[in-house]
C-alpha cells in the first residue's frame, strides 16, 4: 500500500463538516500513517513485505494507537505522522492473532486527539458512516455499512461478524471506521468483493472495535491476551464447491511436517465433516489450544487419508519486537 500522497477524493464523496454532529477535524486528526520497517528474514516478510504503510487511529490521550496488526507483525522500526506533519518513532506493543488487532505506542509527542471507542456491532446495515485515512478530509470517504456477516480468512483466522462498508477506501490497512456520533466503530482490513442485492460491490472488511474491549488490559500488560493461544497448522485454504481446499502450507510448519498438500480438499476433523472454512477452523479450535494433536481427513487424487498434525503457537513462528 503506498503512502499519503496529494490525491483526494472527489468532493461529492468527502464528509462535511456542517452535516456532522462532532467535530469531523478533530475525528480525522486522531487518524495518523504508520510505516513499519521488518527484517527480511522475519516469518511474515515474504508474504506481506519488509517495508508496510498504513493508518491506525489515536485512541488514548497519550497518543496510543490502534491498528490492523498485520501492519506491525515482527517490525522493528515502526513511525507514525499526523496530519500536521509531527512524526514520532514508536514501539508496536501489541498484537492478537483472534482479533487482528495491533496496538503501537509512540515514543515521542504525536499531539495527535484521541477517537473515541463505540461499538461496532450496534451500528446497522444501512448505516452512513465515514471510513478515514492519514491526510484529513481529502482522504475521508463517505461510506455505508453494507454488510454484517462472519468473515473466515484463509490464514486460519474468523470473525463470528465483521462489517462490510462500500464504496472501497483506497487506503484501508488500518483506516477508521468512524460513526455518525464520531466514536470510533472499527478497524480497516482488507479489499473485498461482495455480493449485495444481486450486484458485485467493492468495499472494505472491517474489525470492529468492540472485539478489543474484552483483551485491553492484557494487551498492555503483557503485549498479547492471556488466553491460551489457538491451534496454529500453518495452513491456507479457500472455500470450494465442496470441503475446503489447501492452496499452501507454511514451509516446516505444523501441516507440512505432517504431510498435507496443496489441492488436499479438507473433508472431517476428528471425524466430523467440514462444513466450510470457518466451520473447519472452528472444529480444529475446539480440539484444543496450541500443541493439541489434530485429527484430519484429507482427500487427494480421489483417495481419503487420515493423519495427524501436531498444532503449534503460530507466535512462536515470529520474530519478536525490540525493546526500546
Amino acid at each position: 500500500m503506498a503512502e499519503s500522497s496529494q490525491w483526494a477524493f472527489p468532493e461529492r464523496l468527502q464528509p462535511r463538516a456542517e452535516e456532522q454532529r462532532f467535530d469531523l477535524g478533530a475525528a480525522l486528526d486522531a487518524v495518523v500513517l504508520l510505516r513499519a520497517e521488518i527484517p527480511a528474514d522475519a516469518f511474515t516478510a515474504p508474504i506481506l513485505g519488509t517495508v508496510r504503510t498504513g493508518n491506525g487511529a489515536v485512541i488514548r490521550e497519550d497518543g496510543l494507537v490502534l491498528t490492523i496488526g498485520y501492519l506491525i507483525t515482527e517490525a522493528h522500526s515502526v513511525w507514525l505522522t499526523a496530519n500536521d506533519g509531527a512524526t514520532v518513532p514508536a514501539h508496536p506493543l501489541a498484537y492478537d492473532q483472534v482479533t487482528g488487532f495491533g496496538l503501537v505506542q509512540p515514543l515521542g509527542r504525536l499531539g495527535a486527539p484521541a477517537l473515541p471507542r463505540g461499538r461496532g456491532t450496534a451500528c446497522a446495515v444501512g448505516e452512513e458512516v465515514i471510513v478515514a485515512s492519514h491526510g484529513g478530509r481529502p482522504h475521508a470517504l463517505r461510506a455505508e455499512v453494507i454488510l454484517k456477516r462472519e468473515f473466515a480468512g484463509y490464514w486460519e483466522y474468523v470473525l463470528d461478524e465483521a462489517l462490510f462498508t462500500a464504496p472501497a477506501h483506497p487506503e484501508w490497512g488500518g483506516s477508521a471506521l468512524i460513526g455518525s456520533d464520531g466514536r470510533l466503530l472499527g478497524i480497516g482490513s482488507l479489499l473485498v468483493q461482495e455480493s449485495v442485492r444481486g450486484q458485485s460491490v467493492q468495499g472494505n472488511m472491517m474489525v470492529p472495535v468492540d472485539l478489543l474491549e474484552p483483551i485491553f488490559d492484557d494487551m498492555l500488560r503483557i503485549g498479547r491476551p492471556s488466553r491460551p493461544p489457538r491451534a496454529w497448522l500453518g495452513l491456507y485454504a479457500t472455500e470450494g464447491s465442496g470441503p475446503p481446499v489447501v492452496r499452501a502450507v507454511t514451509s516446516d510448519g505444523p501441516a507440512d511436517r505432517a504431510g498435507v498438500q496443496p489441492a488436499d480438499l479438507l473433508v472431517e476433523v476428528a471425524g466430523d465433516r467440514v462444513m466450510g472454512l470457518a466451520d473447519l477452523f472452528r472444529k480444529i479450535w475446539r480440539r484444543g489450544p496450541a500443541g493439541t494433536e489434530i485429527p484430519l481427513t484429507i482427500a487427494r487424487g480421489g483417495r481419503r487419508l487420515s493423519i495427524r498434525i501436531l498444532s503449534a503457537d503460530r507466535s512462536d513462528f515470529l520474530k519478536k519486537p525490540l525493546l526500546h
